[in-house]
């Protein structure tokens, strides 16, 4: 008999633990997504997308690959390409941190910078623009419902099948495909939007709702549809806040960055609400070490 492959890590389905954390008296399921081989919830997305594409012809060996993104996706598609065996160009406003584009480089991506004042939206014109002129494949990771239906195949699976019923999944919303798929994933569950808030007159990142949160945007969406989530919550955190328990959480042995302040911030609350024996899940969505220049690690 011969002797089996050796699986590789892009053979290994993704699963993340699972990890009751208690920080002030309220116990909140978080699922610790920045344990993914690129460090975000967003190599789930990525895998799916290309792989989906590649299974059906919409892209093939050594094609490239161009995306629109401030960081995570971009870092995850790179990574992913890198393994499928396409070509990444990352498409980005200008601003993010020097630590994302490291990334992205050394996975082989390259990356196109729009102007900051435009925005995600500039970033989107600017993919769009190119994929026309190169003949590259767009994963639009903003409107494809493949990002979503990853978490509710895959993320949302794995959250049941360790509890079994879920009150309550909470996520801010970037591409909005977390909180779909977790919410379409888990049924009978109430989402929740975790909506970070500043009064900050610095420019945001992005356009972003919190100049301090980056990844959590504004009306960049098109899978994100309140009316088609009913008992949809909105919980608002301020920034400052969301920044506080994510270094505290950090220094409890977690190693996040600042959206994993914000989405627990907010599953505490709508915990509170529901009371003791609500299963309340939210995911941890990325590595700290793609924030080391910006303010969550400022004065350590």
């Amino acid at each position: 008999m011969a002797d089996p492959k050796p699986l590789s890590a892009f053979d290994i389905p993704y699963a993340t633990p699972l990890v009751r954390i208690e920080l002030d008296g309220t116990g909140i399921w978080c699922k610790l997504e920045y344990l993914n081989p690129s460090g975000s919830t967003k190599d789930r997305i990525a895998r799916y997308i290309l792989e989906h594409a590649l299974a059906n012809g919409l892209a093939r060996k050594g094609d490239l690959v161009v995306e629109a993104s401030s960081g995570s996706t971009s870092i995850a598609m790179a990574l992913a390409c890198a393994r499928l065996g396409l070509r990444f160009e990352a498409v980005m406003p200008e601003g993010v941190t020097n630590e994302r584009t490291l990334m992205i480089r050394a996975f082989g991506g390259a990356i196109r910078f729009t102007p900051k004042a435009a925005g995600i939206a500039g970033a989107l014109r600017e993919s769009e623009r190119l994929a026309v002129e190169t003949g590259a494949f767009l994963p639009r990771q903003f409107s494809n419902p493949l990002n979503a239906e990853a978490h509710r195949l895959g993320t949302a699976r794995e959250i049941l099948g360790v509890l079994g019923n879920v009150a309550a999944v909470v996520s801010g919303v970037g591409t909005g495909g977390t909180l779909v798929g977790l919410f379409e994933g888990c049924p009978g569950s109430i989402p929740v939007f975790a909506r970070p808030t500043d009064h900050l007159t610095e420019d945001p990142e992005c356009c972003s709702f919190s100049a301090r949160i980056p990844g959590v945007v504004e009306c960049a969406s098109e899978l994100f549809r309140p009316s088609h989530m009913p008992g949809l919550e909105t919980i608002e955190v301020p920034a400052s806040v969301a920044i506080h328990a994510t270094r505290r959480i950090i220094a409890s042995g977690y190693p996040v960055g600042p959206s994993s302040g914000l989405n627990y911030c907010a599953a505490v609350e709508i915990a509170k609400r529901l009371g003791p024996g609500a299963n309340v899940v939210t995911v941890f969505p990325d590595r700290m070490e793609r924030y080391f220049s910006g303010e969550l690690f400022r004065g350590m």
